[in-house]
């Protein structure tokens, strides 16, 4: 890695925004899916007129309010983690990253805070269609505020739509709309969004299952959960049609990411995908790195080429052709990356010096070279690479890449069963009596959790070493502050939010025994 960084900065530095970004995550899809089934709820009560429908609607109301004010609060402090502990990523890219967070504080938190409280205060005040409306577009403006969140997000996993000024040492946008309709940021997008419908749809179906196991508003719990089991069934199907596009598009911008996540070293056609695999430190190496080997797994033959590629014969690319290289297939090798990188950072210091001493000519010179198209896409785009001292620094933890994707992916799966399991048995009319199934859903309700915070473990530690991919190393992009209070403020931010959590879930936990008025 770069030398003369302060590893234990970095390595607190991104224990501080992993820690932020794990609490967040935690209330955001609820919010952002429990808002669409208010939502759906209340459209049933308007148009219906069953007073039931708004009484069911009210009880799931409370609920997602408590959530939504705590999202709100984690979610600024992760904003404001850009500029204090990582300034140097906020300068290099802030031209291009503070966009979609503007337009989010623009659009989405004032459409959001304009309607909330209509939402929630507005029940006798308002016509029951423009309450409904509120309803709406709280739903709406929660999935416009995950948007442009992901969209950043998506940027940083693939810089597109930009151009590095020499004159500012920043990159800047040249076409926001390549930034907003990238295909890792759609993937991304629906992914996410996915997934909160199908957290907020299990939510309810295990608070649901706890009321008919107490036999306590056992209407409520039916139509709730034939709303919810409904919903999540299609979210979960969904879900596990935009992971899967989303993988595709990974193994074209992030090969190295997909690689790790599939343990795949040697690439390969008629590549199978693992269903089940345990990993162990094998006796060989890339460079000074050991490589994982699988002492069990079951497989698929030929299922990844066929998934990435289209059929058996296409060839996906291993760990070590990434690193290494693979000139058959045009793979260039990271230690060419690196020298490219390096002519980069050296071009860049030339022209700094240029511009010190005053001299036009090579300014001029220099300056041209960088806005070439040829410069940017063969030298600059590979300027991270300068930051790195082996060529195996860039592989990311193969058992975290592994392991978070596919118990994510394992998780997908039971919860479309458990989803279908539910509608049968109600549809059945043997849901209230079978209780094996309510303990089931009701002890489950974490698992949606985990399997959202593994998909945010593969897309932050799959992507390892980098912060921008191939432009920035997070060893670069980390404040140069003191350890001791990036230390301190993570101590404190972690009983902050291990009290705000533990507080909600007292709040709610009170709530859901005192039930709907």
């Amino acid at each position: 890695m770069i030398e003369n960084v302060d590893v234990s900065l970095v390595d607190w530095s991104r224990a501080q925004f992993a820690l932020t970004a794990i609490y967040h995550w935690l209330f955001v899809p609820l919010v952002i899916g429990l808002s669409f089934i208010l939502a759906i709820m209340e459209t049933i009560y308007v148009k219906t007129g069953k007073e039931e429908w708004k009484r069911i609607t009210r009880f799931w109301m409370t609920l997602f309010g408590i959530n939504f004010a705590i999202s709100i609060a984690t979610g600024i402090i992760l904003e404001f983690e850009f500029g204090t502990n990582w300034s140097n990523y906020s300068w290099f890219v802030g031209d291009i990253f503070g966009a979609p967070l503007a337009i989010e504080g623009i659009l989405a938190f004032f459409l959001e805070s304009t309607f909330v409280a209509v939402m929630f205060f507005g029940w006798d005040k308002v016509s029951k269609k423009f309450h409904l409306t509120s309803t709406w577009l709280v739903a709406v403006g929660a999935s416009i505020s995950a948007i442009w969140i992901l969209i950043a997000n998506a940027w940083m996993q693939n810089p597109v739509g930009m151009t590095f000024n020499p004159d500012t040492a920043r990159n800047e946008m040249v076409n926001f709309w390549e930034v907003i309709f990238s295909q890792v940021a759609l993937d991304k997008f629906l992914h996410a969004i996915g997934s909160g419908f199908l957290l907020a749809s299990f939510f309810v179906l295990s608070i649901s299952s706890w009321f008919l196991l107490k036999k306590r508003e056992v209407r409520l719990a039916k139509l709730s959960i034939l709303i919810a089991a409904t919903f999540g069934l299609l979210s979960s199907v969904f879900v596990a049609y935009t992971g899967d596009q989303s993988a595709r598009t990974l193994s074209e911008v992030q090969p190295v990411k997909f690689a790790a996540m599939e343990a795949l070293y040697d690439g390969k056609k008629e590549a199978g995908i693992i269903l089940i695999g345990f990993l162990k430190e094998g006796d060989s190496k890339i460079g000074e790195k050991k490589i994982n080997e699988f002492p069990f797994k079951i497989e698929i033959p030929d299922l990844l080429s066929v998934m990435t590629g289209g059929n058996k014969d296409h060839f996906v690319g291993g760990l070590n052709d990434h690193v290494l290289g693979n000139e058959e297939l045009g793979i260039m090798p990271v230690h060419e990356k690196m020298k490219r990188g390096e002519y980069a950072r050296k071009m860049l210091i030339e022209y700094k010096n240029a511009r010190k001493g005053n001299n036009q000519a090579e300014l001029e010179k220099l300056k041209t070279m960088f806005t070439a198209e040829d410069f940017q896409e063969n030298y600059f785009r590979y300027f991270g690479y300068s930051s790195f001292q082996r060529p195996e620094d860039v592989i990311p933890s193969v058992p975290v890449s592994f392991y978070s994707f596919h118990i994510m992916v394992i998780l997908g799966f039971l919860f479309i069963l458990i989803f279908a399991v539910a509608l049968v048995l109600l549809f059945k009319g043997t849901l209230s009596e079978s209780r094996w199934f309510l303990w089931i859903a009701l002890f489950a309700i974490p698992l949606p959790y985990i399997a959202g915070e593994l998909g945010w473990v593969l897309a932050e530690m799959g992507r390892q070493p980098w912060i921008i991919q191939d432009l920035m190393s997070v060893s670069g992009a980390v404040s140069q502050i003191n350890t001791g209070s990036v230390i301190t403020t993570f101590i404190l931010f972690a009983v902050l939010f291990t009290v705000m959590l533990l507080a909600e879930i007292s709040i709610m936990i009170k709530q859901i025994k005192t039930g709907p008025k």
